[in-house]
């Protein structure tokens, strides 16, 4: 088993493509041409979007994700946490957690996406040297 993609319940899929592909440079993998449906790549894991439109026709009751009250994140990992963390405040993301440097050793950044998704930037963990 692989783990294929995640998928966000959205009002407005191509809308969320826009703001994924310009605030943290992902590429569009598809758009349907009924615009309920779309996708970003991201590795081997995809990053789709579904609307909230098409889930309820499916029976499905999505609720509005809460940033402030999340129950899980997207998380980017980085080299340039700082320069990341703007690029995404100047497409549309509100600024929820500025740079900061964590014990672990990593370095991380939290903000939300315009549909209250909560979204990570962060550097990879850098692990102490043995010895």
């Amino acid at each position: 088993m692989i783990f294929r993609y995640t998928i966000l319940y959205v009002d407005n899929v191509a809308a969320a493509l826009d703001f994924y592909e310009h605030a943290f440079g992902l590429e569009r993998a598809l758009l349907h041409e009924s615009g309920d449906y779309g996708e970003l790549s991201t590795g081997e894991t995809k990053l789709a979007f579904s609307s909230t439109a098409l889930m309820r026709q499916l029976g499905k009751a999505p609720a509005k994700p809460i940033a402030d009250a999340p129950v899980f994140e997207l998380a980017f990992e980085t080299q340039d946490v700082r320069g990341a963390l703007e690029r995404a405040v100047k497409t549309g993301a509100k600024l929820v957690q500025d740079v900061r440097e964590e014990p672990w050793g990593q370095t991380t950044s939290y903000v939300s996406d315009p549909n209250g998704y909560l979204v990570e930037i962060c550097s990879p963990v850098q692990l102490p040297s043995a010895g």
